[in-house]
């Protein structure tokens, strides 16, 4: 023990070194798993993503669609009284905005 240090002084040492200790152990193990998901994102990528349609470039933000073929998409036909009563409809609704 050091005669020129008080013993506060020594106790603040001793806790600043035992928490740059643990602070050292815990930057190494948060490095490891970034480089081992970092590893393991460069395997997923390894692998070839296809198009959903061939005519649409790859989005590597969006996850790969697992199906195949999506549900069936179904539309109706209007008629002309409804498509204007829809247009009303839409105008409406955006003028209260």
């Amino acid at each position: 023990m050091p005669v020129h240090l008080t013993p506060a002084q020594l106790t603040a040492l001793t806790v600043l070194a035992v928490a740059s200790v643990a602070w050292l152990l815990v930057l190494t193990r948060v490095l490891r798993r970034m480089r081992a998901r970092a590893e393991a994102h460069a395997a997923l990528r390894a692998f070839p993503v296809r198009p959903a349609m061939p005519g649409l470039p790859v989005l590597p933000a969006l996850p790969r669609q697992q199906q195949v073929a999506g549900p069936h998409r179904e539309n109706v036909e209007l008629t002309t009284a409804e498509e204007d009563a829809f247009a009303g409809l839409v105008r409406r609704l955006s003028s209260d905005r």
